[in-house]
């Protein structure tokens, strides 16, 4: 379902992605970032990048989203999909540490990069070769 970028399945996912998009706080880089990810319950939580002056303050919108699905419960395990939207015309892959916080929460999760015109499919463990996990603090 989620192992091609043009599937309809996308398609909720993308809606929240740049629903959330279009609220993102970005008055310095103006670079607005719209993310949405979907549970293993089906729910869809979206997020968006949230600029500040002081910048390592910032949050990136694939962390916002993250935030707010382990507020809703999500465990270890429990992300299914996730859709990074930008108006850019090269794709923006997430952040490495946002790689960093969703590999936490689904190894082989297909990430899907969007803006108004292309889509590229791909793998977070593809994206984050060789993380680091929890097993390495066992």
């Amino acid at each position: 379902m989620f192992n091609d970028a043009q599937s309809p399945a996308w398609t909720p996912l993308l809606e929240a992605a740049w629903k959330a998009r279009d609220h993102a706080h970005a008055p310095y880089s103006h670079f607005q970032v719209g993310a949405a990810l979907l549970t293993a319950s089906g729910e869809v939580i979206g997020g968006c990048n949230v600029e500040n002056a002081a910048y390592p303050v910032t949050l990136c919108a694939e962390r916002g989203a993250l935030s707010a699905a382990v507020a809703a419960g999500l465990q270890p395990g429990g992300l299914v999909a996730a859709v990074v939207v930008t108006d850019v015309a090269e794709l923006t892959p997430p952040c490495g540490a946002c790689r960093q916080a969703l590999i936490e929460f689904a190894r082989d999760l297909p990430v899907l990069l969007a803006n108004r015109h292309t889509r590229q499919l791909h793998r977070l463990e593809a994206l984050l070769p060789h993380s680091f996990t929890g097993g390495h603090l066992r």
